[in-house]
């Protein structure tokens, strides 16, 4: 895969076409999980007309979670997307996904969380918390931020019973009292807060576990179109930086997306949502991507994670990040001044 990494930007001989074009848009399919903080610019851009200033018309596909996202790649019902950094890497071991961005840092939006009556007693002693059962979602960012937070207690990553469930089935669970321990991520550790008098045990942030959200696009589709990929990026990019810029409606719109996805949060959810969840522009990512002697500060989370899933055996041996994870199509967009203004015009308001 590193030799397909370093033939991408050979790939297209034009250049990048002009942010706003004339011609008929190009389908491209986009993939997320819906009445998620991270995939929020791919509602502003459709509300904005942002796609149809690239040339680009999406094709949306969702899912309830990153593994079943994943493993539709094969069948090419998507070209681009966001997911869980988990997921990610998973794709790259076993479909040729390649991740081409960060959405969101939500290492403080992925959580152990307990019911209220028995929050006190385990923060004093986490001890309680062995032979318990944990309801989470396996092969995810959270499964990876609740044994990093197992371990920062004192306990094993296997002292718990680890329950897999949907998040949705997680939620019905504490709120019809038939669990007491959860592994959530936002909007529902909020949810459970209101919900079921659940509060926070431990954040991966707390456990020192770094969850960064994954852009990517499946390996062919950047050979095919690397162009696109880029297009994809820079109306990213864009989102975030409105968002920035226009704190107030881009919460209004915000709810608006979560409702549409099936979830209702409370406006004080949503003011969580953008306060817990760094975003990054441009060039922050070409920074945070770009390597040294040593890598990367991306290749450094992605290789935690990637030691994860294969500690719990997921996956036999971990990925060297620099064979999935590449900067070349953030680089289009920095390259091409239309582009890069498209994207970063927020940055200066």
């Amino acid at each position: 895969m590193k030799r397909l990494i370093a033939g991408l930007l050979a790939a297209a001989s034009i250049g990048l076409a002009a942010p706003a074009v004339a011609q008929t848009p190009t389908p491209i399919g986009v993939s997320y999980q819906p009445s998620l903080y991270w995939a929020l610019p791919f509602h502003y851009a459709t509300v904005k007309g942002w796609w149809r200033e690239v040339g680009l018309a999406p094709n949306f596909t969702t899912f309830p979670a990153g593994a079943p996202q994943i493993a539709a790649a094969p069948s090419r019902s998507w070209d681009v997307g966001g997911t869980g950094s988990v997921p990610a890497v998973l794709g790259a071991v076993r479909f040729n996904i390649l991740t081409i961005g960060i959405t969101n840092d939500e290492s403080k939006t992925n959580a152990m969380m307990v019911r209220g009556e028995r929050f006190d007693a385990v923060r004093a002693n986490p001890q309680l918390l062995r032979g318990q059962r944990l309801l989470l979602t396996t092969n995810s960012t959270v499964d990876y931020a609740a044994r990093k937070c197992l371990v920062s207690m004192g306990l094993a990553a296997n002292d718990m019973q680890f329950v897999n469930l949907g998040q949705a089935q997680i939620i019905t669970a504490l709120t019809s009292n038939n669990g007491d321990f959860a592994g959530v991520w936002a909007p529902n550790t909020y949810t459970l807060e209101e919900r079921a008098n659940a509060r926070y045990l431990c954040s991966g942030a707390e456990a020192g576990a770094i969850v960064p959200g994954a852009l990517v696009v499946r390996a062919d589709f950047a050979r095919e179109r690397p162009d696109d990929v880029a297009k994809f990026l820079a109306v990213y990019l864009r989102g975030w930086s409105w968002a920035k810029a226009n704190p107030a409606e881009a919460r209004a719109l915000a709810l608006d997306f979560y409702k549409q996805g099936g979830l209702e949060v409370s406006p004080r959810a949503m003011d969580q949502e953008f306060a817990l969840r760094p975003t990054f522009g441009l060039d922050e990512q070409l920074r945070m991507m770009a390597r040294g002697a040593s890598g990367s500060t991306v290749d450094g989370w992605f290789g935690e994670i990637g030691k994860f899933i294969t500690d719990v055996g997921t996956i036999p041996t971990n990925p060297a990040p620099a064979s999935y994870i590449s900067d070349d199509f953030l680089k289009r967009v920095a390259a091409d001044a239309r582009l890069r203004a498209f994207a970063t015009e927020f940055d200066r308001r």
